[in-house]
């Protein structure tokens, strides 16, 4: 069985973008033998305006931790109205057909609106491919119900 995986990512080499700073989201294709391939780079739902999100939540501040993130959830990581999003619901939709997103952040709310769509989330920042060959083993395990206990 075939599943998809979507990664935010600014290379296609490093997660390194929040959920909610990715205006795209590489798509890749993991088939029955483990083995994955780049399928598509799939643009995202932007903030409402064409003006784009306001310099305090550009992805950068998010990343660096700026005023511009919100604690309250509504800034960059895509969890309120959002930085970098056209909301997190639209953004959520575009990826319906995954299996699991990866993001170097993905909001509390973001997340529960994946886990509602039965797609797991995991905030990595490391190589797209060490992320996917972890991701491909942990689903491998859940499916064949093997123990991911060390031996």
């Amino acid at each position: 069985m075939s599943y998809r995986i979507a990664v935010a990512s600014s290379d296609g080499e490093q997660i390194d973008l929040h959920f909610g700073g990715a205006s795209f989201f590489y798509i890749y294709e993991v088939d029955d033998g483990g083995n994955y391939s780049l399928l598509e780079r799939r643009l995202v739902p932007q903030v409402e305006g064409a003006g784009g999100a306001p310099a305090s939540c550009a992805p950068a501040s998010c990343a660096q931790g700026g005023d511009g993130c919100a604690p309250s959830g509504a800034g960059c990581s895509g969890q309120g109205g959002g930085c970098g999003s056209g909301g997190p619901s639209a953004r959520v939709e575009q990826l319906a057909d995954v299996r699991a997103v990866v993001a170097a952040k993905i909001g509390f709310n973001v997340t529960k609106q994946l886990e509602k769509k039965a797609i797991s989330s995991f905030d990595v920042e490391c190589t797209v491919n060490e992320a996917l060959e972890k991701i491909i083993k942990y689903f491998y395990s859940v499916d064949n119900h093997v123990s991911l206990a060390r031996r």
